[in-house]
């Protein structure tokens, strides 16, 4: 691998860690300067730097940026509701009490199998929250089962586009491909779980303040005027006082309408995803490169959209969850609320494209697969290791799946690997150490509250744990196919 590409990378990632550990300055600005580092140190025409720079951040926020502020908006309603805290109150009672992380981190798999982890989580973390919320405590572990048991199917299960789109290139058959990623799923949960479990006490009396506070403060407050005894629900750490349009506790929706808002957005999303992997099967496109969708499949692809989805959740969230009467500029107020606590993840998360997309362009990505594919390893650890180098280089984990599988794909004969061994190496292997060029990384430590060396001890760690838990299971399955 030429040096310097390896400098390059060192120094962006050096560059990183030193901004958000030891200045003044905060992750956004560590990560679009990181950028100009690696882009300069890897000979980078200085122009294409601010072009890369600029494209990445409007590419991923194109991805997913509505998303994350349609879905605080449905948060911000649960929460105000009271829907939010019925729901955790199901979930309790469904689960049962102590089996909280195994419910976060089931449904969390669950939901990722069609749905783009970040999507899903921005959705299903109020719901963590308010968990915590009744439990008083625990919401690291919650947050962190949550994520990584999205993150377990969202790498591995088709009809999820990485996965999915490494079966095609890798010529393997679908079908094995998610059977064998449901068992790999359910055999490292437990993994995911116990890591929660583990970490996530420690990590606690760390959370970022404003966390702590949206998370465990109080929801229900006891009015000065108004009927005796009665109670209303307020916006987290909002003041109810003199507003006289916060709903009354006593009013609050049950579970049933609570779930409405989260399931339907969820199954438009199903369906989307769904139909599309049908037609694409039905055409032979598994890859996707050459597909074009057939008429039947066009309105569920808009209906399943996530932007058109979690705008109807939005929709439902406010004219099911809240009363009649409640004034329109306080329902305002509170959507006001929630997009202001969105705009720093927005702008982390599109500077983390911005920082991922330099790489890619710098060339640091494509080195790294060559270099570890020219050198002499057991065959599965081949696409092992080159989706794990990619995934550390440039942060995406489908982007790391499908450049692993390109590159193996050639070797696939010369090596003698079965194609669904070398799916599921590309698949796990791009798990590794999620930290500050993955959006995703942005996502789960900004709502978790983690910062700095605890956001990297909390989810970094847990994601590598489930990582390294993967290769056995790899053997295992060479030994078996």
């Amino acid at each position: 691998m030429d040096l310097q590409l390896i400098l390059a990378l060192i120094a962006g990632i050096a560059t990183i860690v030193v901004i958000v550990l030891a200045t003044r300055l905060d992750a956004f600005i560590a990560l679009l300067l990181a950028a100009v580092v690696t882009g300069i140190v890897a000979g980078q025409d200085l122009l294409s730097i601010v072009d890369s720079i600029t494209t990445g951040f409007g590419d991923t926020l194109a991805s997913i940026g509505i998303v994350i502020g349609l879905g605080v908006g449905i948060g911000k309603i649960l929460e105000v509701s009271g829907a939010a805290d019925s729901l955790a109150r199901a979930f309790l009672r469904a689960f049962g009490k102590g089996r909280e992380p195994w419910a976060m981190g089931t449904v969390g798999s669950l939901v990722s199998i069609p749905v783009f982890c970040d999507s899903g989580y921005v959705i299903m973390n109020p719901l963590a929250r308010s968990i915590a919320r009744v439990k008083k405590g625990g919401y690291v572990t919650l947050a962190l089962a949550l994520g990584c048991g999205m993150t377990l199917t969202h790498h591995m299960v088709p009809p999820t586009p990485g996965p999915l789109a490494a079966t095609g290139i890798l010529g393997a058959d679908i079908g094995s491909v998610i059977l064998a990623g449901l068992v790999f799923t359910v055999i490292l949960l437990p993994v995911v779980v116990v890591y929660a479990r583990w970490i996530g006490p420690k990590l606690e009396p760390v959370l970022n303040a404003q966390v702590k506070h949206d998370v465990y403060a109080e929801s229900v407050v006891e009015t000065a005027s108004g009927s005796a005894g009665g109670s209303v629900l307020t916006a987290e750490g909002g003041d109810s006082a003199g507003t006289g349009s916060t709903p009354d506790s006593s009013k609050k929706p049950g579970a049933f309408l609570g779930f409405l808002p989260l399931i339907v957005p969820l199954l438009l999303i199903v369906a989307n995803t769904v139909s599309t992997a049908i037609d694409k099967n039905a055409q032979g496109e598994l890859s996707g490169d050459a597909y074009e969708p057939s008429a039947w499949v066009a309105p569920l692809a808009f209906l399943g959209n996530p932007v058109v989805a979690l705008i109807i959740g939005l929709v439902l969230a406010v004219y099911t969850l809240l009363p009649r009467m409640t004034p329109r500029n306080q329902v305002q107020s509170w959507l006001a609320d929630g997009a202001a606590s969105a705009g720093l993840i927005l702008l982390i998360t599109g500077a983390g494209g911005s920082f991922g997309l330099v790489l890619r362009e710098s060339g640091v990505g494509d080195a790294l697969a060559e270099a570890i594919a020219s050198i002499s390893l057991p065959a599965l650890l081949v696409p092992f290791l080159i989706a794990s180098l990619v995934r550390l280089a440039q942060g995406s984990g489908t982007v790391a799946m499908i450049t692993a599988a390109s590159v193996t794909a050639p070797l696939i004969d010369p090596l003698g690997l079965d194609p669904l061994v070398a799916v599921m190496a590309c698949t796990a292997g791009s798990m590794v150490f999620s930290y500050f060029n993955d959006s995703y990384f942005w996502v789960v430590t900004r709502f978790t509250g983690l910062d700095g060396i605890n956001a990297i001890k909390g989810w970094s760690g847990i994601t590598t744990a489930v990582w390294i838990c993967s290769l056995p299971l790899l053997f295992v399955l060479d030994l078996v196919v």
